[in-house]
């Protein structure tokens, strides 16, 4: 039952990051410049956010299993829609529909987990369900490249769409919501209850400590990673588009490592807080060694990517820590929660970076229909990622910790 629903999340994943390897194709067939790519990029983000409190409600009211099946058939229909759109208002919706489907997969796969297996396992399950994910993204990178070199981006994108249909009819199957010995939780009734549960976690500061945390680590993953890694690699260094994709997706592969290690070592020490101030420091720190230091060997750079990636894969632990700081039955309100101010933080970071880069463009600077930005430009475009990681890091040193236990009963 996880690994379906875990599938759909690596399905989703997979949605978001394909883009950075569309870069040109997408500025080339719809004659646009790098803000309009960001904005057709960060619209599954816009919907994904906009929909993680109530697919964390809705999941906590319905269950994963008929709320997941749905939404993958959303996401489903929305791919194929991306995929043969000819013109960018189809396409945007088609990226929406992408988005909004998404957004329950995560969500409801950490719904899952809650009730199929015991709290000693809540955050290597998290990370392992976060490793499954962007394993797929890796795919999204060099294979994917390489893949579309002979078939095109719109075949890719319909054949996805067939692909998450194929998964909703496993999850209806395959899924069950929770133990036949398990009762379904006491939830608040209506739409007073339901504001209720969301207001109580919105209303503890250590909800939003977690979610800022997890915000800023997702900036170099979502956005660097996602988007505009590829583009990076090729002004930068002078690669080819499958080589630089590559190197771009051992950033992810580090994620698909440090996300079940780092919420195993959590786990095991019984600590929260060092293993997220860890994380977030270093990300920022490595992250900015990656992009600022000049004339760095090809050989430090995939380490640092790397690198980056093990610390992003801290995530699982923000998840973890801010489900132990709330009421346990709220469990998809408080994952909803977390996500609503990553994808939203991510989704402004990638408009941002375009919009810079767009800001900065020499104008008449085009190869094969597609802009083509300085390497300087990439680095004043990526200023915004280094501020939210700065931010990350003070709000790490406010999270309480929990020591791995439900809230009422860590000591404070």
């Amino acid at each position: 039952m996880w690994a379906t629903c875990a599938l759909f999340f690596a399905y989703g994943f997979f949605a978001r990051v394909a883009p950075s390897v569309m870069v040109e194709d997408l500025m080339r067939d719809y004659a646009v410049g790098a803000a309009i790519v960001g904005t057709l990029s960060a619209l599954y983000f816009y919907a994904y956010a906009g929909l993680q409190l109530p697919a964390g409600i809705g999941l906590d009211r319905f269950g994963p299993r008929r709320v997941i099946s749905i939404a993958a058939v959303i996401c489903g229909a929305g791919s194929i829609v991306f995929g043969v759109s000819e013109t960018l208002p189809p396409a945007y919706v088609g990226r929406l529909l992408i988005g909004g489907g998404a957004a329950f997969a995560y969500v409801g796969t950490l719904k899952l987990i809650v009730a199929w297996f015991p709290p000693r396992r809540f955050a290597m399950m998290f990370g392992t369900t976060s490793a499954f994910g962007v394993a797929a993204g890796a795919l999204a990178q060099g294979p994917l490249a390489s893949v579309i070199d002979l078939t095109g981006w719109r075949a890719i994108q319909v054949g996805g769409g067939i692909l998450a249909f194929a998964i909703a009819a496993a999850v209806w199957m395959i899924v069950r919501d929770r133990p036949e010995n398990q009762p379904s939780p006491p939830l608040p009734q209506g739409r007073t209850g339901v504001l209720s549960g969301l207001a109580s976690v919105a209303r503890n500061p250590q909800s939003w400590h977690p979610a800022v945390t997890n915000a800023a680590i997702s900036g170099p993953l979502l956005c660097f990673g996602g988007l505009w890694g590829v583009s990076y690699m090729m002004t930068a260094y002078g690669l080819a588009r499958p080589e630089a994709a590559f190197t771009a997706s051992i950033m992810l592969i580090g994620h698909v490592i440090g996300a079940p290690l780092n919420g195993w070592c959590s786990d095991r020490l019984g600590l929260r807080k060092p293993v997220i101030l860890t994380c977030v420091a270093g990300t920022l720190a490595l992250f900015a060694a990656l992009v600022y230091v000049p004339g760095l060997p090809l050989a430090v750079v995939y380490l640092l990517l790397f690198l980056v990636g093990v610390t992003t894969g801290c995530s699982s632990v923000h998840y973890a820590t801010i489900k132990e700081q709330n009421d346990p039955d709220l469990t998809g309100t408080c994952v909803g929660f977390v996500n609503l101010i990553t994808m939203g933080t991510s989704a402004v970071l990638q408009y941002l970076v375009g919009w810079i880069l767009d800001l900065l463009w020499v104008e008449g600077a085009m190869v094969a229909g597609a802009r083509v930005y300085t390497l300087e430009a990439y680095r004043w475009a990526m200023v915004p990622l280094i501020v939210a990681g700065a931010a990350g890091v003070v709000a790490a040193f406010a999270v309480r910790e929990t020591c791995c236990r439900p809230a009422g009963a860590a000591p404070r």
